[in-house]
């Protein structure tokens, strides 16, 4: 989530020249797949690259939220890749397939309301951001490595990705995990804190304080409460006696789709898988509200001085990388990494590729890249839209968002191809997706791929799993997983959707970003 700031005005231009994929498919209908769900399998021709991918389910406990129960949607895309006869001709077969549980009763409307609120919730955030904005180990080369588990925060009613964190000091009984959200459009790191005025419900317990011996509130007069605090949030930090008449530092975190978090700014011991970190200045939100799903708080990727990355330079030397597991099962987990590490830190299957990392002084925690081009299916787009513009990359983002002319050509260009040959039936948008299909009854399609062509040479093909979205679990209503700015000169987004099974670098020092294929459902 973006803050809202006055100082970051101006929303960005658009995306860039987008094309390329395989033309040639066909179709094959089988019958029903095990456990009783039907499977759509999608499969990739002509492509010199194996793609692999495991499963992506909609899967999740029914959970009560705010004094009612949500009936979650299960759905699960289970992919296997096979290799041709040659590199160039390898296919990659994605099967989507739903399985559900004895446990969990099919609900279609339920499931519809439920996906309806998290895209609307995406839709939010995605708007916000065009508004102003208001285990450690050591490498080969002696530098700090830290990796924790990243998985999809379905169970906790949210398409971002969520990790998980521990804060306080050594105290018996004083540390304590949390479940945080991802964020590379953020910078302030904060959770839920006792005593809380007002609250959303999460589901670990609330963070509290006066457990923890290494706890300290930022004291007013500190560089973190003023400059630092308004280049991270947008407004600078505000002084107020607390009851014990020690002055502390307070900060108001606003976010453009009404989402906030309030509080004391404060300093803690924070554990990062293996490492632990001293001193780490956090928000202790008192007063919370928004679109964080059951989640504790958020963790802040951005590229300001309170940012994690920022925070933690001089041990892991400004670079952090993560790779977004497809499947929403909590049985495989990807990964977030903090350091450079060596080759053998990431499990990649092609080599790091990397473009200009751009940066935006009216929008400091964002990164940028350009975008010089792109195929569908192999086939190169056309628009007015298309050129190396600003676009950014956000994992707080799920679906991905184009500029109008861009998003048409590549909705034209992907319903040219996809089904080749074979009609499907046009089935009704949903939420922000408007380009939806019936495929009842359908065991394979073939479905083309988004392939981003990037300044200095690097091309990020799209995973299967991040080109259709499943609505219905009958397959009666999957659509295409991305969505069309409201304006010509808005900021292109890619999203998390977009992102599944790649190794993505942030390399802040260096100034660029690294992307890798890799399958990211880690057992």
């Amino acid at each position: 989530m973006a803050a809202s700031s006055s100082s970051c005005a101006r929303a960005h231009h658009l995306l860039s020249v987008l094309a390329l994929l395989a033309a040639a498919f066909s179709v094959t209908a089988t019958s029903s797949s095990a456990n009783g769900g039907r499977s759509v399998v999608v499969a990739v021709g002509k492509k010199s690259a194996v793609l692999s991918l495991r499963e992506l389910e909609w899967a999740a406990a029914a959970r009560k939220i705010r004094g009612r129960y949500v009936q979650p949607m299960q759905a699960q895309i289970l992919g296997e890749h096979k290799k041709a006869e040659s590199a160039r001709t390898a296919a990659t077969v994605l099967e989507l397939k739903q399985h559900f549980p004895t446990t969990i009763r099919s609900q279609p409307a339920g499931t519809e309301r439920y996906l309806t609120r998290l895209l609307a919730a995406d839709e939010a955030r995605a708007a916000s951001l065009q508004l102003p904005r208001a285990a450690s180990t050591q490498s080969d080369s002696g530098q700090a490595v830290a990796e924790v588990p990243l998985t999809s925060g379905i169970r906790f009613q949210t398409l971002n990705y969520v990790t998980t964190i521990a804060l306080g000091g050594e105290s018996a009984g004083a540390v304590a995990n949390f479940t945080v959200i991802v964020d590379t459009g953020s910078d302030l790191t904060w959770v839920q804190c006792k005593p809380c005025r007002y609250c959303y419900s999460q589901q670990d317990p609330l963070f509290d304080p006066t457990g923890s011996a290494t706890y300290a509130a930022v004291p007013c007069n500190a560089s973190a409460c003023a400059a630092s605090l308004k280049e991270a949030t947008g407004a600078p930090g505000t002084c107020a006696r607390s009851g014990s008449g020690s002055e502390r530092c307070y900060y108001a975190l606003a976010y453009g789709d009404g989402s906030f978090s309030r509080g004391v700014l404060a300093t803690d011991t924070v554990g990062l898988g293996g490492a632990s970190l001293d001193g780490f200045v956090f928000g202790c939100g008192l007063s919370n509200r928004g679109l964080f799903g059951g989640t504790a708080g958020l963790m802040g990727l951005g590229r300001t001085e309170l940012s994690l990355v920022s925070q933690t330079a001089s041990r892991f030397g400004g670079v952090f990388s993560y790779c977004l597991p497809a499947t929403t099962s909590g049985d495989s987990t990807g990964s977030l990494s903090l350091g450079r590490g060596d080759s053998s830190a990431y499990r990649n299957t092609t080599p790091v590729a990397y473009t200009r990392m751009i940066a935006d002084p009216a929008q400091p925690p964002f990164y940028f890249m350009n975008v010089t081009g792109a195929t569908v299916g192999g086939t190169a787009v056309t628009a007015s839209g298309l050129g190396a513009r600003n676009v950014l990359i956000d994992s707080g983002t799920v679906i991905s968002r184009l500029a109008p002319s861009v998003y048409h050509a590549i909705r034209s260009e992907f319903t040219l191809q996809f089904g080749a040959g074979t009609r499907y039936p046009a089935a009704p948008g949903f939420s922000i997706l408007d380009t939806c299909y019936n495929l009842t009854g359908l065991d394979e399609v073939k479905v083309p791929l988004l392939t981003l062509q990037l300044e200095g040479g690097a091309d990020v093909t799209v995973d299967p799993a991040g080109m259709l979205f499943m609505v219905r679990k009958d397959g009666s209503q999957v659509c295409l997983a991305m969505a069309s700015l409201p304006y010509e000169d808005q900021m292109p987004i890619i999203g998390n959707y977009q992102q599944k099974n790649k190794r993505v670098v942030y390399d802040t020092v260096g100034s660029r970003l690294g992307f890798a294929d890799e399958d990211c459902s880690y057992i």
